[in-house]
């Protein structure tokens, strides 16, 4: 039996609660659908009241319950479940003095950049992070709360759409080192003043960091000075990756053929050559970000390059699919999980960069969050694919109108209102040797379009 992450007594005294029973939780769930057998379930406020699944928990296993209103079965009763989540979370990052915390935000690539971290951090020891994209006011506590006592080394995804989102929660992880992937016009729809609102508020992060800490910025991007301003304020210790000669981390070079790439750098002044298996050109700078974190996490240079040489992309961020048709194959480029402008635009421009043996396709859904410009935004997207020399572009949902009537005739694939009547246009249209990638924000369901695209194998299994 797993030991255990926390007993009722210490749930108690770092909430405030009061004990109806005694247990040991070796997990910590907030939902009923992935809690696994020995978990503590929180009962948080939600479009429906934690409360009303306390017994489907009990049923599927749980140890016991944080609960605010009395419940059936072994719990600890406190007087909001969201504060004694946050007040479990500090306390797990107490007990585990020890450990090196890293925090990761940006407006592109924090999931990824935060898991590629995690696997140097395994390498060198006992190490802990978030999963999925746990990143907001409930995320991040519960992935603190879920920290083992013994941890040496963690990495946390902290995300935002506004502003002073990001402050109290870096303040909860205290991190020792931080990186600011990029910063874009995504979310903007939350900020009266657009992008440099985005900017002030991604740097909300230095505000959390330990006396010493270190802050890793992207000297490439166009708000490098606000945020290198912000992080000095703070008292960090700058590191910097881009292209630039004078970075600690300069990307020389990035060279990318089907399923991997090389990358050409320098570290620190020394000459550095590394695989990956990545192909989007975003990672030749995210890798040297994970590097430059890793580092300041106390994880050597071998373990760091090891990671990121077996890290593969993660499912609906650039995770590529060979699928069999009857008159040989086309490569699916799943890149459904998200999208904005600056995601958007590196995507097309990799593909763009490809060999191929067929004709480069994209499918694109629409962008989110992106306020009074979005139909700008959208029709911008036709200079880059025309850059790219994007064969066929298909389209669907209404801000992807805008892209659409923007697209000179030649390369108008489809277009569609829902990414569900613009699956099977696409389906048709494919052919042995083409490159088909599909990419587009959640909520506009690019996803649907992908695992459409990925069940069309032939069902023979043969590719000729």
């Amino acid at each position: 039996m797993a030991d255990p992450l926390w007993t009722s007594e210490e749930i108690a005294r770092a909430t405030g609660g009061v004990e109806g029973g005694r247990f040991s939780a070796t997990g910590v769930s907030i939902d009923t659908r992935t809690l696994e057998p020995g978990d503590l379930f929180v009962a948080l406020a939600g479009v429906r009241d934690g409360h009303e699944f306390v017994q489907t928990a009990m049923g599927k296993g749980a140890a016991g319950a944080l609960v605010s209103q009395d419940v059936a079965g072994p719990g600890v009763k406190v007087a909001d479940t969201l504060a004694a989540l946050e007040q479990l979370g500090v306390a797990a990052r107490t007990r585990a003095a020890q450990a090196r915390r890293g925090a990761v935000t940006g407006s592109v690539g924090k999931t990824s950049v935060t898991q590629a971290i995690m696997a140097g951090l395994t390498l060198a020891g006992p190490a802990h992070s978030s999963v999925k994209s746990y990143n907001n006011h409930i995320g991040v506590p519960l992935t603190l709360a879920r920290m083992p006592a013994g941890t040496e080394r963690a990495v946390f995804e902290i995300g935002m759409n506004h502003a002073d989102e990001i402050r109290p929660l870096t303040k909860m992880v205290r991190p020792h080192a931080v990186v600011v992937t990029t910063v874009g016009p995504v979310h903007t729809e939350g900020f009266a003043d657009g992008e440099i609102g985005v900017a002030r508020a991604k740097a909300e992060i230095f505000e959390g960091l330990e006396a010493g800490g270190v802050a890793v910025l992207n000297a490439d991007n166009r708000w490098f000075d606000l945020l290198q301003a912000e992080a000095l304020k703070a008292g960090a210790t700058l590191r910097t990756f881009g292209r630039a000669e004078d970075c600690d981390a300069r990307l020389i070079d990035f060279q990318a053929d089907h399923g991997h790439a090389v990358v050409q750098a320098r570290l620190h002044g020394q000459a550095l050559d590394f695989p990956l298996l990545q192909t989007g050109l975003h990672w030749g700078l995210n890798s040297l970000a994970v590097l430059l974190m890793l580092e300041a996490l106390d994880v050597g240079l071998s373990d760091g390059l090891a990671a990121l040489g077996s890290f593969e992309p993660l499912a609906g961020r650039g995770a590529e699919t060979a699928v069999a048709l009857k008159a040989g194959a086309f490569t699916l480029i799943d890149e459904s999980y998200n999208a904005n402008p600056v995601s958007m635009a590196s995507a097309i421009a990799t593909l763009g960069a490809r060999k191929v043996a067929g004709r480069r396709i994209v499918a694109l859904t629409d962008m989110l969050e992106l306020g009074p410009d979005e139909a700008a935004f959208h029709a911008g997207l036709a200079a880059p694919l025309e850059a790219a020399s994007i064969d066929l572009v298909f389209c669907a949902g209404p801000a992807m109108k805008s892209l659409w009537d923007a697209l000179p005739p030649t390369r108008r694939g489809g277009y569609a209102q829902t990414a569900e009547a613009l699956a099977p246009k696409l389906a048709q249209a494919i052919e042995a040797g083409d490159v088909v990638m599909v990419k587009g924000s959640n909520g506009s369901k690019a996803g649907l379009v992908a695992r459409a695209l990925s069940t069309l194998g032939d069902p023979t299994g043969e590719a000729g």
